[in-house]
């Protein structure tokens, strides 16, 4: 028979062999490599996926601000008498109407209120760009040749899962004369 601490020293150097290959094999390495690669892709796309969405919504408010912009030029002060809505014709409009107008544009996924509309009529001087956007409904500056300037200020919030929500404030202007 063995001596019993030959034993005891052939075990623990079995459990210490055994101990290292098991220190040694990788195979749940894969599983943990795959479920990080997996949350950094899937961040990846919905970044791409967020980003792509800014720059929809972005071309539909320099859309809104042009039609505003266009809706006012064609109502101009000497188009008429004042409008009810910004369904008649036959009027001329206010900085309310327009902003109505532009809000009642339908573009999916993009609500644009009436307050994130800035509507200023700014004279006949080329170039005027005014420091902020006053909400008087006067129409002194509502003429032929004068400046009609539609400003939309939305804001966008990113909503990537896992990350923290941003939300950027997209900004677009549009600026046209007056033709009636």
């Amino acid at each position: 028979m063995k001596n019993p601490g030959t034993i005891r020293q052939h075990a623990k150097a079995l459990l210490l062999s055994g101990l290292k290959r098991l220190w040694r094999d990788q195979q749940g390495g894969y599983l943990v490599e795959t479920a990080i690669s997996f949350v950094l892709l899937c961040t990846l796309i919905f970044g791409v996926i967020e980003g792509a969405w800014a720059v929809y919504s972005y071309h539909f408010l320099a859309n809104a601000a042009h039609d505003g912009t266009r809706y006012a030029i064609v109502r101009g002060g000497g188009w008429g008498t004042h409008c009810s809505g910004y369904g008649a014709s036959g009027c001329f409009v206010n900085p309310t109407d327009v902003q109505n107008y532009v809000a009642s544009r339908n573009f999916p996924g993009v609500n644009i209120t009436p307050g994130e509309v800035c509507v200023q009529f700014l004279g006949a001087t080329p170039g005027s760009t005014p420091t902020s956007c006053t909400t008087s409904t006067s129409v002194a500056n509502n003429r032929p040749g004068d400046i009609v300037q539609v400003t939309i200020s939305y804001p966008f919030t990113f909503g990537i899962p896992g990350v923290p929500h941003y939300t950027a404030n997209l900004t677009s202007t549009s600026q046209m004369t007056i033709s009636q």
